[in-house]
């Protein structure tokens, strides 16, 4: 492309139920040249015979999800990650910096409450057990602190506007 758009990577991260997918959606729909990585969809591209040990089956998508985000910026495009993020964003941040491109990361969190309903009403209810592990785990740690997004009461229009405009979600250093 070649042009000298302003771009961006996104990475929003959550507990399962929290919305992530859907902000990722309406985020990438409000960007221009935008592409949407699912870190679900490329977790879910190994087939079922194999199962690779979990740390491996992570680190793969990771990898995978580092280069898909390399290759869509350097085509001029903002990049929107939709995948839970639990101790991989400095390694991601460093293995991204040689971009010069600004990263803006964001935990979305709801209340246990919440994150119940929304899993019962999409018929995920045995993702609750799950979705209150990350919501403690990511809540809690010292590195997500300043990106923490309560959507409580948010609608997902609300959340992007605040992320497109906020300046509370660039990642600065780690």
């Amino acid at each position: 492309m070649g042009t000298s758009i302003e771009k961006t990577i996104y990475i929003i991260s959550g507990p399962c139920g929290v919305g992530k997918s859907t902000v990722a959606k309406e985020l990438s729909r409000n960007l221009k040249y935008a592409a949407l990585i699912s870190g679900d969809d490329i977790m879910f591209m190994i087939e079922k015979g194999y199962a690779p040990p979990w740390e491996e089956w992570l680190s793969i998508t990771w990898k995978n999800i580092l280069s898909l985000t390399r290759n869509f910026v350097q085509h001029d495009l903002n990049v929107v990650i939709d995948y839970v993020v639990e101790s991989e964003l400095e390694w991601f941040c460093q293995h991204i910096s040689d971009l010069n491109i600004p990263i803006k990361y964001i935990v979305l969190i709801a209340s246990e409450d919440k994150l119940i309903e929304r899993l019962n009403k999409r018929g995920d209810d045995h993702l609750i057990d799950r979705s209150l592990f990350l919501l403690k785990k990511l809540g809690s740690s010292a590195e997500n602190k300043k990106y923490i997004y309560d959507t409580t009461h948010k609608q997902p229009s609300e959340i992007v506007h605040d992320l497109m405009h906020l300046s509370d979600f660039y990642v600065t250093e780690l």
